[in-house]
C-alpha cells in the first residue's frame, strides 16, 4: 500500500483560494486513488475528518514546526504551500512542492521581508523532489527568483468550478438594479478601489464578496466610490456561502477582477463558466488564465479603464461570446488537475 499526505494545514483560513485549492484537490485525489493509495491529510484538528472516513489524518500541531512525530511512513508528501513550515522528518518520504505564487515580490514589502521569505521558499524547494507551479507566470517568477537546481518541475493549473443551485434565489443581499461582481480578501493586492470609477456613467451597482482584511482599505473602496457619485451602491458582503457565490455569479452583469498579485485567479475560471464578460488585470498570470476571452485593463487609469469597460460590454452585447467563454473555462477542472497529481506522485515510487 502506498502511503500518501497532503499537507491541507492551510484550510485553517476559511472562504481563501488555498483553503479551495486544498479541498478540492483532496476530494478529487480520494475519487481517483488507487486501490493500493491510501491518501492521509495533514489538517488543523478544529475540521475533524473532514474528508471523510475512508482517508486517514495527521493533526496539526503549533510545535510540529519544530519536530513532527509520526509513524506511519509516507511514500509521498505534499506539500501544497510554498511557506509551509511542516514536513516529514523521515528520509525515505518524496516530497512534491506547490508553489502558488511569490506575491511578496510584487506587493509594498521591505527589502528585508522580501529576503526572509525567499530564503523560506528556497528551503522548501531544496527539500522537494518535484515542484510544481499553478501557473506559467508563477514559473516564471520562480525561475527569476529562486534556485531549482535539476529538479524536475511542471505547471499543474488550478481547477475551478462554481456548484450549482438552480432553485436558489435568496441571496444575502439582492441587488435593486444590474451589477457588477467581484470576489476576494479585501485587500490592497486585489486592487478593488480602482474598480468604482465603472460606475460613474451607469446606474449599476458593485458587489464585493470576501473577508475584509484591512477596514482601512475597505474605506478607501468606499471613498473612490464617493468620488465617482456612487457612495450607495458600493456594497461588502463578508465571506458568502457558496449559494449566494452561485447566484451573483450567475446574475452579475460582468465581474471585474484587476488584482495585481495573483498566481492563478480561480474567480476568474468560476465566472467564465457562467459565459459572464470578465474584465481582469494585465499583471501576472491573470492573462495567461483570461487568454483571448476576457477583456485587459492595462493600467488603472480611470478613463482607460471606463473605455476598456465600455468597449468590452458593447463587444460582448454585439459578438455574443458566452458559449466560447464557457468552453474556454470547461478546461480548468479539479479532476484534471488531480490526476496530474496522481501521475506526478507515482513517478516518485
Amino acid at each position: 500500500m502506498k502511503q500518501l499526505l497532503i499537507d491541507c494545514e492551510k484550510m485553517k483560513n476559511a472562504n481563501t483560494g488555498l483553503f479551495t485549492y486544498c479541498n478540492e484537490l483532496g476530494r478529487s485525489l480520494l475519487h481517483q486513488a488507487a486501490p493500493d493509495e491510501q491518501l492521509s491529510f495533514y489538517l488543523p484538528p478544529k475540521l475533524g475528518k473532514y474528508f471523510g472516513n475512508d482517508a486517514d489524518y495527521l493533526w496539526q500541531h503549533a510545535l510540529h514546526k519544530l519536530y513532527l512525530p509520526h509513524r506511519k511512513a509516507y511514500d509521498v508528501w505534499h506539500t501544497t504551500y510554498q511557506l509551509s513550515d511542516y514536513r516529514s522528518p523521515k528520509t525515505g518520504t518524496r516530497r512534491v512542492l506547490t508553489i502558488h505564487d511569490l506575491n511578496f515580490m510584487h506587493e509594498a514589502k521591505s527589502g528585508s521581508k522580501r529576503k526572509t521569505y525567499l530564503a523560506h521558499a528556497q528551503r522548501n524547494v531544496n527539500r522537494a523532489d518535484y515542484i510544481t507551479f499553478i501557473s506559467k507566470f508563477v514559473g516564471e517568477d520562480v525561475m527569476q527568483h529562486l534556485d531549482l537546481g535539476n529538479k524536475p518541475h511542471k505547471v499543474v493549473y488550478n481547477g475551478a468550478a462554481v456548484h450549482e443551485f438552480p432553485g436558489f434565489d435568496h441571496p444575502r443581499y439582492r441587488p435593486q438594479q444590474p451589477f457588477l461582481f467581484t470576489l476576494g480578501v479585501v485587500s490592497t493586492k486585489k486592487n478593488f478601489h480602482t474598480i468604482p470609477c465603472l460606475l460613474k456613467h451607469c446606474d449599476a451597482e458593485l458587489i464585493i464578496a470576501g473577508t475584509v482584511y484591512n477596514d482601512a482599505y475597505r474605506q478607501r473602496v468606499l471613498d473612490e466610490a464617493k468620488r465617482y457619485g456612487a457612495a450607495g451602491r458600493v456594497k461588502f458582503l463578508g465571506p458568502i456561502s457558496e449559494e449566494d457565490k452561485y447566484w451573483y455569479m450567475k446574475n452579475c452583469l460582468a465581474f471585474i477582477f484587476p488584482s495585481i498579485a495573483e498566481g492563478f485567479g480561480i474567480p476568474a475560471i468560476e465566472a467564465m463558466h457562467f459565459g459572464k464578460p470578465v474584465f481582469l488585470s494585465d499583471k501576472t498570470s491573470l492573462p495567461e488564465v483570461g487568454d483571448c476571452f476576457a477583456y485587459y485593463f492595462r493600467d488603472f487609469d480611470p478613463a482607460h479603464m471606463q473605455k476598456v469597460f465600455e468597449n468590452g460590454m458593447w463587444h460582448y452585447e454585439n459578438q455574443r461570446p458566452a458559449h466560447a467563454i464557457m468552453n474556454h473555462a470547461m478546461q480548468f477542472s479539479w479532476e484534471r488537475m488531480a490526476a496530474e497529481y496522481l501521475e506526478i506522485y507515482r513517478s516518485l515510487y
